[in-house]
């Protein structure tokens, strides 16, 4: 059941659409295009020419845990059957609505995966950048509409648990390192 305070919490978040259409334009487009831009911004920094074995290690765990996280997500899917705020008549929508349920987000884990997994692995610079990217993302799926704030503190800490996660199990020098750092 979900508490006053988190729907207190989500409909404030959400109560400031309709206000200004730039910041809801800019709320959308964070929405539902983040994630694949800051998945490429990932991508491209594989094939900008650095051949650090510290940076190709730390990509290929931050990718290791964007999936680690989406695959916690499943699972957790199968416990937690929330509906979305929109369904239960929270918020107002301004995208799309999901046909999956609310909790935890997948924006949310993702983004934060990948903030997480760079602070994790000594990069501070690019974990700061990605985290800034990640809270913009975690408050933009309650200010859409599309979850509530529980959904995307869980889809945080989902994030959180994934990359640290990764870290002991996907060691930088290890054969398996060498071997993807080296085919990819």
């Amino acid at each position: 059941m979900l508490s006053d305070l988190d729907i207190a919490v989500t409909r404030g978040m959400n109560g400031w659409t309709g206000q200004s259409p730039l910041i809801d334009h800019l709320m959308v487009w964070t929405s539902e295009i983040g994630v694949p831009f800051l998945v490429a911004a990932v991508a491209l920094q594989w094939w900008q020419g650095n051949n650090k074995p510290h940076t190709r290690h730390s990509l290929l765990a931050t990718g290791f845990s964007f999936l680690f996280g989406l695959a916690l997500n499943q699972i957790i899917l199968l416990f937690v059957q929330r509906t979305r705020p929109y369904e239960a008549g929270v918020t107002h929508l301004l995208i799309e609505r999901s046909a999956d349920f609310s909790f935890p987000s997948d924006h949310a884990t993702t983004t934060v995966a990948i903030a997480a997994a760079f602070l994790i692995h000594g990069m501070p610079r690019r974990g700061t950048l990605f985290l800034a990217a990640a809270v913009l993302m975690v408050f933009s799926r309650v200010y859409v509409g599309t979850h509530y704030a529980s959904d995307v503190l869980g889809g945080a800490l989902t994030g959180i648990i994934a990359a640290s996660l990764v870290r002991p199990v996907y060691r930088q020098g290890t054969r398996i390192d060498r071997f993807m750092t080296n085919i990819l």
